[in-house]
């Protein structure tokens, strides 16, 4: 008896192309209406794979907007027919989510975040209020004013409290 099997191998390329094309679709669809593509996870089974974008913007997105999103991104793998069957779920990144991107931080000011830091050669954390943005400097409040430059934040995270009025 012989039994013939399909190279695993040859699966992976052809999902990780799949991928790359919907991640750069994700991607073009996103900047087209002024956002950004946060992160995008595939996760799921060949056969029935999900797919979950993130995406943010300089304002508040909302589902209006993660519904315009997932549609022009499930009209190109339709289309195309890129899967049989799959999940799409377009949503915004969620507190929980360090920003990636200066645009996004406007949104939050006079909000808490924990920042961590390089300054010199040493890495800094802080937890402070953001009440200034100005080209690459973000000022923080902590028990004194912090200046940071974009490019030596490793991580930011906005602090949820449900006690303090924005």
């Amino acid at each position: 008896m012989f039994v013939l099997f399909r190279p695993l191998r040859a699966i992976f390329v052809c999902m990780d192309s799949v991928n790359n094309k919907i991640r750069q679709l994700a991607f073009n669809s996103a900047n087209n209406n002024n956002l950004f593509l946060i992160d995008i996870i595939f996760r799921g089974t060949p056969n029935n794979p999900v797919i979950e974008v993130f995406i943010d913007g300089g304002e508040h997105v909302d589902a209006n907007v993660c519904a315009k999103i997932s549609n022009e991104i499930k009209t190109v793998i339709d289309g195309e027919k890129l899967y049989k069957s799959y999940r799409l779920d377009v949503s915004s990144p969620g507190v929980d989510r360090p920003l990636i991107y200066i645009e996004q931080f406007p949104k939050h000011m006079n909000r808490e975040f924990e920042v961590e830091y390089k300054k010199d050669a040493t890495v800094k954390k802080i937890i402070g209020k953001l009440i200034s943005v100005e080209e690459d400097v973000l000022t923080f409040l902590d028990k004194s004013q912090i200046k940071i430059k974009f490019i030596d934040i490793i991580k930011a995270k906005v602090l949820v409290s449900f006690n303090q009025r924005r």
